[in-house]
């Protein structure tokens, strides 16, 4: 059952090319840009790379993370509003399975996003300096950090039901991604105010932990804070959801 849930999942996303494409294509194009136009900060004493496009290649990930937790809460609302929950409350499906099957959707679009950045990236020059095994480990990441945003993006489409106000939360989450060090090192924000909001947000040591294996290699002070992120977000938006889930059920 959770199977075939995630498997409707999966091609209810992939049958639609304005939740694809924007996954895949969106934050490469920002890559591009950002690449062309802070090249120079390369140049920069203590900048930890030679090639800017290294440093940025860690920041698309957590973009597909944010269309992820966009696509699960969503499809989870859409689902409350059509009366699909209504009708699957009626069968054997518990509200576990169901949430399994959305979630499991998400970190298939995950991964192949992931793998679409790497492909594009090494195209357009990346190295890792972590080997082949960071490259795997660079997948790993990608899915955990999508499965993380897809279970809050599953909690706010299930607690509201409503698809535009699972939107309307999209650019709040957005907002984080700037406020952090996607675009330069912490230690080279001269901004007072930004560097203090920048390690205070939990998106600079996802984006750290990636980077990390591009231009470090296996860097366990990078690494770990990444993981442990990881972990407790998903634990939090998982529990979360999966209360939201039986509120619903039991609502139906």
């Amino acid at each position: 059952m959770i199977g075939d849930l995630g498997r409707r999942a999966l091609l209810r996303t992939l049958r639609q090319p304005a939740n694809v494409v924007p996954v895949i294509f969106f934050p490469m194009i920002l890559v591009a840009i950002n690449s062309a136009g802070l090249d120079a900060a390369s140049e920069l004493p203590g900048f930890p790379a030679d090639s800017y496009l290294d440093f940025v290649i860690a920041v698309p990930f957590i973009q597909g993370g944010l269309f992820a937790m966009l696509n699960a809460g969503t499809d989870l609302a859409t689902d409350i509003e059509s009366g699909f929950m209504r009708r699957l409350a009626l069968t054997p499906v518990s509200g576990t399975a169901l949430l399994l099957g959305q979630v499991a959707g998400v970190v298939a679009l995950s991964f192949l996003a992931a793998v679409a950045y790497l492909v594009i990236g090494f195209i357009a020059g990346v190295t890792v300096a972590s080997g082949p095994a960071g490259v795997v480990a660079l997948v790993v990441l990608a899915v955990g950090i999508g499965l993380m945003f897809g279970s809050i993006g599953a909690y706010v489409g299930l607690r509201s039901g409503s698809p535009q106000t699972v939107q309307g939360f999209f650019p709040l989450f957005f907002v984080l991604l700037f406020l952090s060090s996607a675009n330069l090192p912490r230690d080279l924000i001269e901004q007072d105010w930004f560097a203090t909001v920048a390690g205070l947000n939990p998106v600079s040591y996802l984006i750290e932990g990636l980077r990390s294996l591009v231009i470090t290699g296996w860097d366990p002070a990078a690494l770990w804070p990444a993981v442990a992120i990881l972990v407790v977000g998903t634990l939090i938006g998982g529990t979360l959801a999966a209360r939201a889930m039986r509120t619903n059920l039991v609502r139906t």
